[in-house]
């Protein structure tokens, strides 16, 4: 697996669709994983849960809503993060399911289970559009987890004041899903805006802990360290690859909170 990342400086423009264009698959997968967490209550870190807080039912499965952009709806590899990440539940006696309103995608069954085809991502959304959505319709079925990965498209189309609409975006979802745990990623690499991408980055921690001080159920996965631009299908989407990384690091923030 390659080992190089995204670094800072811009490269150029964007190529022709990059906000929405789809990507090769590609081979193998990556289940490397580096995440950093922050939660309210015990403050620990590396996705380890705040022992006072349990987000996910007794019984039946934990409801997750996989919710941002083409990423989440998983361009370049059918059904993106959400294939591997049920496997790795899965594989660990977890159940889980997926919620969300958008054109179901993703293989009919994983590991020998039905599996759920949901999600919450648009192709081209900003982090304001993304917003618009919660909470209707994005919450209808409300979620006992939400994995947020958003502002890719703020970085093509307006990085200034990113961080802020994120931080509203939060808040929003805060409010309207008080009981669920609310991950928050930084953004994978987008090489041709990287400079955009890292100042943007940098500030999400900050944007997490302050909630989380402050004792909202929410916790930082660091989607961006580590992750090679050799698994980015086409500059902006992961290949197969790419996307069991992200899955990964998803599954290192929540597996604690799962029963």
């Amino acid at each position: 697996m390659g080992s190089t990342t995204a670094t800072a400086g811009s490269g150029g423009q964007a190529p022709a669709g990059a906000t929405t264009g789809s990507s090769g698959e590609g081979t193998g997968a990556s289940t490397s994983t580096s995440a950093s967490a922050t939660s309210s209550g015990s403050g620990t870190g590396g996705g380890s849960p705040d022992p006072g807080f349990q987000p996910c039912p007794e019984t039946g499965p934990c409801k997750v809503l996989p919710l941002g952009d083409s990423i989440t709806f998983g361009l370049g590899f059918d059904g993106g993060y959400r294939v591997e990440l049920f496997h790795l539940a899965h594989q660990d006696g977890h159940e889980i399911t997926f919620t969300g309103t958008q054109q179901m995608n993703g293989p009919a069954m994983v590991d020998g289970a039905q599996f759920p085809r949901n999600h919450e991502g648009i192709s081209g959304e900003t982090i304001q559009q993304i917003a618009n959505r919660v909470p209707t319709p994005a919450l209808r079925d409300m979620p006992h987890i939400v994995l947020l990965h958003a502002g890719t498209n703020d970085m093509v189309s307006s990085a200034n004041g990113a961080d802020a609409r994120l931080g509203a975006l939060l808040d929003e979802l805060i409010a309207e899903a008080p009981d669920a745990l609310i991950v928050v990623s930084s953004i994978i690499p987008l090489p041709f805006a990287a400079s955009s991408v890292n100042t943007f980055n940098a500030a999400i921690p900050g944007l997490v802990e302050e909630r989380a001080s402050a004792g909202a159920h929410i916790i930082f996965a660091d989607q961006f360290a580590g992750f090679p631009t050799s698994e980015l299908g086409d500059q902006v989407h992961p290949n197969q690859a790419g996307y069991a990384r992200m899955a990964g690091v998803w599954y290192e923030a929540i597996e604690g909170y799962l029963r």
